[in-house]
């Protein structure tokens, strides 16, 4: 049902690129957007990846360089039954994490320097669980897809405010002007259901489903406050993150951070027979302040 439902809203989505690209070029103008958004996606299949780590900076890190961060998502992977996948860290203050690739055989994972600064061991353990639950469940190459096509109907529709055809009348004005809200609409009911299921799988593969709820608490007002350059460039890539920054809650591409919050500890309330930790004070105060953490790569 979920793949069915991310089949529709995919076509939805290039459905919309060739309504707009209609509206600025009449027939031709629709069958080149949906030969534009073809050739996208064919070209985001085989180069999700490398999209999405040139657009960070990322630098590769392995166990020698950072042993400790390296071989907690090796330990994490393993667990998850999962091939090993590429390890990232990106030099950005902003705390998040994302995971990328076409396929669990072809994916990485990064976190941002500002999130090994500010989590403890074992949250930063459920963060990186979070994004192998995206690999986890293939979600990886459909999110880059819908940043690609959204990130590009935005784009157009831009474009077409000024270049517009002054025949297309209002209807090609509304086209223009609606096109990047709609695609906002279906980028946000594409990943939302999807940030719950890979919660749920970071349960799983960590077995601390309360240590992700505090690294979301702690980490989702941080990144509403300390801006995220690409995101800001890139308004569409903000559904790769782990908790999108800076965008009001309506707008936002992920569940509120409460109810994943109320969701990870109903989990762990019911997961004691499972192995998780049901200890009541795993989440303890989501607002003291800890030591630095271990993985903090300025250390």
């Amino acid at each position: 049902m979920n793949f069915m439902k991310t089949t529709m809203l995919l076509a939805a989505l290039t459905a919309l690129f060739m309504v707009l690209g209609y509206s600025l070029g009449g027939s031709g103008g629709a069958i080149i957007a949906l030969l534009v958004a073809a050739g996208m996606n064919l070209f985001t299949y085989w180069n999700a990846d490398k999209i999405v780590l040139k657009m960070h900076n990322a630098v590769e890190v392995d166990g020698s360089s950072h042993p400790e961060f390296y071989n907690m998502v090796k330990n994490l992977a393993q667990r998850a039954q999962l091939p090993m996948p590429k390890v990232y860290i990106v030099d950005q203050p902003q705390p998040n994490a994302f995971a990328t690739g076409r396929d669990p055989e072809h994916s990485a994972v990064a976190a941002t320097t500002g999130l090994l600064k500010m989590l403890s061991h074992d949250e930063i353990e459920g963060v990186m669980a979070h994004e192998l639950g995206h690999v986890k469940n293939r979600d990886t190459l459909i999110m880059t897809m819908v940043a690609t096509i959204a990130g590009a109907v935005s784009m157009l529709a831009n474009f077409g405010l000024f270049f517009r055809d002054r025949n297309a009348g209002i209807a090609g004005l509304m086209a223009v002007l609606i096109a990047p809200f709609a695609a906002m609409i279906v980028q946000m009911a594409i990943s939302r259901t999807r940030e719950f299921g890979a919660d749920a799988a970071a349960a799983q593969i960590s077995g601390k489903p309360l240590s992700l709820a505090s690294a979301l608490a702690k980490i989702s007002g941080e990144a509403a406050r300390i801006p995220n350059p690409v995101a800001q460039r890139n308004p569409a890539a903000s559904q790769l993150y782990i908790v999108p920054g800076g965008v009001r809650q309506m707008f936002s591409t992920h569940p509120a951070t409460e109810d994943r919050i109320a969701a990870l500890q109903a989990m762990a309330q019911g997961g004691g027979a499972d192995g998780w930790s049901s200890r009541p004070d795993e989440l303890g105060d989501m607002g003291r302040l800890r030591k630095p953490s271990a993985l903090d790569p300025t250390r």
